[in-house]
């Protein structure tokens, strides 16, 4: 991004939300400050998703706290019922929204909460399949989850 912008300044802040699949904390926490000074400057807070807009508020308020003058949100997904509703976003959903990068995750989340649940492990599969994820990425996975419980 800070490429495409041709603006090498770049920041991070951490708001954890988030437990597992569609399952959070009462309210987001800032659980790592803004790691530069951002007094009296222009932000632009890029994020995935704004799904509850709650992390999304929180960090914008974080961010004014400490001194920007402005601060604009853009993000990739946008869900209709969000508090805040980003500047820029590429497509509106009400799907749940599975990166690249957050697949495995998302399959060991399903599979503890099915086992959790007295469900099967392969009815997790299953609906994981029937949810779009590939069959055989679920089942290495799957398989790579359960070698590491060994």
């Amino acid at each position: 991004m800070s490429d495409l912008l041709e603006n090498p300044e770049l920041a991070n802040v951490k708001a954890e939300f988030y437990l597992g699949v569609a399952e959070t904390k009462g309210e987001p926490v800032i659980t790592q400050p803004v790691s530069v000074s951002v007094m009296g400057k222009k932000v632009l807070v890029v994020d995935d998703v704004a799904d509850t807009g709650k992390s999304l508020h929180l960090v914008r308020s974080h961010l004014k706290e400490h001194g920007a003058t402005e601060v604009k949100v853009a993000t990739i997904y946008y869900k209709p019922w969000s508090i805040l509703t980003p500047d820029w976003y590429e497509k509106e959903t009400s799907l749940w929204v599975i990166f690249p990068w957050e697949r495995k995750e998302t399959v060991r989340n399903i599979v503890e909460k099915y086992k959790d649940q007295g469900k099967s492990i392969e009815e997790a599969k299953e609906n994981l399949v029937r949810y779009g994820l590939d069959r055989k990425l679920v089942e290495r996975f799957i398989r790579e989850i359960l070698e590491g419980q060994v």
